[in-house]
């Protein structure tokens, strides 16, 4: 048996259920990360796999809207999705280093 899972990114699965802009050309951001933690973890199991056996990144961010009513969202990523999630910020924090 074969598991697959999305090949979305999760941060933007994330970010997607939320209604409001992450960033509004008028105004500015939206919305401000308060806090931000990840754990890594095995997953061993699942419903339909008996043997999973992959390593993964959980990330619970906690994120406040214009009027300060505060939001958890998390996601899950392989590690292959998790290096391009820090390639992206080292990116950044390049382009933030120039400014």
């Amino acid at each position: 048996m074969v598991c697959v899972r999305s090949r979305s990114e999760p941060w933007e699965l994330a970010m997607e259920e939320s209604s409001e802009p992450l960033l509004d050309a008028k105004s500015g951001v939206t919305n401000q990360l308060i806090d931000f933690q990840w754990k890594l973890g095995m997953a061993v199991s699942s419903d339909s796999c008996r043997s999973l056996k992959y390593p993964y990144v959980a990330v619970m961010l906690k994120v406040a809207d214009q009027s300060g009513q505060v939001k958890n969202k998390s996601f899950e990523m392989t590690i292959p999705q998790f290096q391009n999630f820090y390639r992206q910020f080292k990116e950044i924090a390049a382009v933030i280093e120039t400014v």
